[in-house]
Formats: C-alpha cells, sequence, structure tokens
C-alpha cells in the first residue's frame, strides 16, 4: 500500500456501515498505518466514551508499535521491538515532562490509571518533584564510596602524575570514606561535608581543602550519572570558608612537632594503655613512617627475622617501594599488636571492622594526651634528633624516604645505606639508636644488631 486512495473520500459515508465493511473491507483498502483505527471502530473497541482505552484495545495494542492516548496524559507507547510502557505527561514549571509509570506487560490499564491520578496528584496538588524523588531513589543504591572508586577508575589514566592517583584516593580514604563512605550519594548534604572537614580545617588546611573538592568531584559526577538530584553545595556557597566553615588561620609552612627531648616521657605514657591506635602511634615515631604508611600496614609486609619492614609501593607518598630497618623497641611494638591480633584480618593495626584505622585515630591519641602537636611532626622531631648527633643528612633522608633534590645526585646514589649481611648500615645504627633513645636508653655505646639477609638478596 502507499498513498491513501481516493475511495478515501467517502470514508465519513463509510462510517454508517456495518461494523465488518468499515474494519474488515475498507481497512486496508483505504491505507492507514496498521494500529489506526476508524473513529467509527473506535466507537466499539475503545469503548463509548472516546480517547479512552479499553483492556481489550491494549491487549491488540501490544503487538502493533506507535503511541495510543488514553487521556488526561495517560497514555501507552509501544516500539518496534516489542517494548511496551505506560507514560502519564505533565507540565511542571513551564516544561513538559513524560514520567513512566511501568512497563505494559506487568500494569493493567486500571494499575496505569491509578498511577497517572498519584503522579498527578503528587505534582500538582503536593507540589513534589516526581523525577527528583526517583534519581533520590536511584541513588540509595550508590554509596559515596563506590562512587569515589568508580570516578577515580574513569578518571585517573588522564592525570599526569602517577602519585597523584593514590594521593586522591587516599585522601578521600583517610578523612571522607570513615564517615561518608557508606552514605547514599543522594542524601550527603552540605552539613555532612562540613562534619568530615571540621577536625581537619585547621589543622591540615591544604589538605581539607583538597578533600572538600574532592568530595564535590564525586557527588557531581554522582549528579550526571543520575545517582543524585542536584550537584555538589558550592564551594563558594555553603562551604566556604567564613560561611559552613570557620575562615582558616594563615597556614604554617611546618606542622607543629614535639621537642625531641619530649619524646622519651611520651613513649612512656604511650604505653601506660595498650591499644592498636597507641601501638600504631609508637611504631610510627620509632620508624620515622608516614601515618599512611603505619596505618595501611599489613603483617606479610614485615620479615621479623629479617627485621625489616619492606613498605609497598601503593602505600608509599612518592610511589615507591621503601624498606625501613626494624630496631629492638620497634619490634616490641609487633609483638604487642601480634598478642592483639584480630582474627580474619591482615591489618597490624586495624580500625572498625578490621579495616586500616582512620588518620583521625592518631591525632585524637594525642589530643586524648592533651598534647598539642600533629602526627606527621614526629617526623620532624627525629630529623631533629639526628641532627643533633651527628648523622650524616643522606642518611637521614634515606631513612625518611625524601626524593633527592639535587637530579644529578639521585642518578648517581644508588646506595640504600642498609649494609649488608653481618655488616649493618648507616641506616641499620640510625634506626637502632634512635629507639634507643625514644625508650630512655642513653644513645650510642652499645653493640648494634645487624640486619640479617633480606627476600630478594
Amino acid at each position: 500500500m502507499g498513498l491513501v486512495s481516493a475511495h478515501a473520500r467517502s470514508f465519513p459515508l463509510l462510517l454508517a456501515c456495518n461494523r465488518a465493511i468499515v474494519w474488515g473491507g475498507m481497512w486496508g483498502w483505504i491505507g492507514f498505518p496498521p494500529h489506526f483505527v476508524p473513529l467509527a471502530e473506535a466507537a466499539i473497541v475503545w469503548g463509548n466514551e472516546m480517547g479512552k482505552l479499553t483492556a481489550t484495545a491494549v491487549r491488540a495494542a501490544l503487538t502493533n508499535p506507535g503511541t495510543y492516548q488514553d487521556g488526561e496524559g495517560l497514555f501507552l507507547k509501544v516500539d518496534k521491538r516489542g517494548g511496551a510502557s505506560w507514560l502519564v505527561r505533565l507540565q511542571r514549571d513551564g516544561k513538559r515532562r513524560d514520567i513512566g509509570l511501568g512497563s505494559a506487560k506487568l500494569l493493567t490499564l486500571a494499575d496505569a490509571r491509578d498511577k497517572a491520578r498519584d503522579v498527578r496528584k503528587a505534582i500538582k496538588v503536593e507540589k513534589r518533584d516526581i523525577l527528583a524523588e526517583r534519581k533520590d531513589a536511584a541513588a540509595a543504591k550508590v554509596t559515596f564510596r563506590e562512587a569515589a572508586c568508580q570516578y577515580h577508575k574513569e578518571n585517573e589514566a588522564g592525570w599526569k602524575s602517577d602519585v597523584y592517583p593514590r594521593q586522591w584516593l587516599a585522601s578521600l580514604e583517610n578523612y571522607a570514606f570513615p564517615k561518608l563512605g557508606d552514605f547514599p550519594t543522594g542524601s550527603i548534604t552540605a552539613a555532612d561535608i562540613i562534619t568530615v572537614l571540621t577536625p581537619i580545617w585547621q589543622e591540615i588546611p591544604e589538605t581539607a581543602r583538597q578533600v572538600r573538592n574532592r568530595i564535590c568531584a564525586v557527588l557531581d559526577y554522582s549528579h550526571a550519572k543520575g545517582w543524585r538530584s542536584s550537584e555538589a553545595p558550592s564551594g563558594n556557597g555553603s562551604l566556604k570558608a567564613g560561611r559552613g566553615l570557620p575562615r582558616q588561620v594563615k597556614e604554617r609552612k611546618n606542622r607543629k612537632a614535639m621537642p625531641y627531648v619530649a619524646v622519651p616521657a611520651f613513649m612512656v605514657a604511650l604505653q601506660r594503655k595498650p591499644s592498636f591506635g597507641r601501638l600504631a602511634l609508637e611504631l610510627l615515631i620509632l620508624t620515622g613512617v608516614r601515618s599512611q604508611e603505619v596505618r595501611l600496614a599489613t603483617w606479610a609486609e614485615f620479615d621479623l627475622d629479617a627485621r625489616l619492614w619492606t613498605i609497598p609501593a601503593d602505600h608509599m607518598k612518592r610511589g615507591k617501594a621503601h624498606m625501613v630497618p626494624l630496631s629492638d623497641a620497634a619490634l616490641a611494638v609487633l609483638a604487642k599488636a601480634k598478642v592483639l591480633r584480630l582474627a580474619g584480618t591482615d591489618v597490624v593495626f586495624p580500625g572498625t571492622g578490621g579495616k586500616p584505622m582512620s588518620d583521625m585515630t592518631l591525632l585524637k591519641v594525642l589530643r586524648d594526651a592533651s598534647e598539642p602537636y600533629h602526627v606527621h611532626g614526629f617526623r620532624s622531631a627525629f630529623t631533629d634528633w639526628a641532627a643533633n648527633e651527628g648523622f650524616a643528612d643522606a642518611v637521614v633522608e634515606a631513612a625518611l624516604a625524601h626524593k633527592t633534590p639535587d637530579a644529578v645526585q639521585a642518578a648517581y646514589r644508588r646506595t640504600t645505606y642498609l649494609g649488608a649481611p653481618g655488616q649493618p648500615g648507616a641506616r641499620v645504627k640510625l634506626m637502632e639508636e634512635w629507639g634507643r633513645y625514644c625508650a630512655g636508653g642513653a644513645a650510642g655505646g652499645a653493640d648494634v644488631v645487624p640486619i640479617r639477609k633480606t627476600r630478594g638478596g
């Protein structure tokens, strides 16, 4: 069939004819599309009220692609692939919106009318935003942790630095996940973000701003994915310093460090009441490592016989594996941790649920002891002590896993200062003497325990 036949001109006269003639004899002759029903037939198939569907009409429509109006905005849409959906069309804020009600193969005509009535009431009477509510319901299935990890996975290839992707995710693991990790993305408010930022806003202002920006990036990403009905709270609005958050004091170049002369007494205080948090802080002080490195430590990283801790690259700030000689004092801390070891986790200093503890746990140990210092400051205390004891700067920098600033020196300096089996290197002596000092003993004079043969030579 092509164009409508000339006989269509007589169509009004045919409406009065017998139903069988109009539906059977005239249907194919006139050449209307398969789902079109002439008006005379509509009175029989659709029912006496014009524009209203019937259950019979719906069954017939399910095999004929097209759009079928029921009235009051409700319509049935059947696609060429066999899909059939009920939708209701409404106006909101001057914009037309088609809202899905469900599959026509699962919802009867009566069900669809009931749902359409509920939607009309919700929008016109109760002034609710149904589409926003549906986005929030979808977001309830995606947690902030899941959204952040997916955002990280999709974007890390485009970040130029190899270290930045690790730092990006680590900052959220340290500060955001403990409070927001299991929250649905759609439920996170400015107040929730402020709760995360407040403890670190003045302590580590630069990191706090980075965490704020990364949380907001994840929430904007979630909005784009349909997991959240709105974008993230603006950094120029409720999350701006001086509004929802206090103005940050002028940043100190260095984090406040405990004077090294006060460290031995503080270590004695830590040992009075053992806990995973206190033991983790002890090991951090004795080894000169960063917070992340001790919090993420697993038992598999330690070779206690060789007196060596090998920190994997993905736990390190610079993304390179780092080896730490273990002093007698450090081994004593690990022995205590082993007594407290939890079943089902390999984390040395576990937090809730056997997972790595929050960075705030170590800071809380200091605050509970009424100490105003920062956790990272113990690296400065170690550096000051080492300088006072006459240890070479290169050895101390290697112990701290610092990057050699001079590119030429970095190219030629290949030593780790760890020594060889039976011949302890400068770093072994450094850490052993620091351990004795922290334990209250005098530096120097005692035999240094040599490092044994390590894994891999």
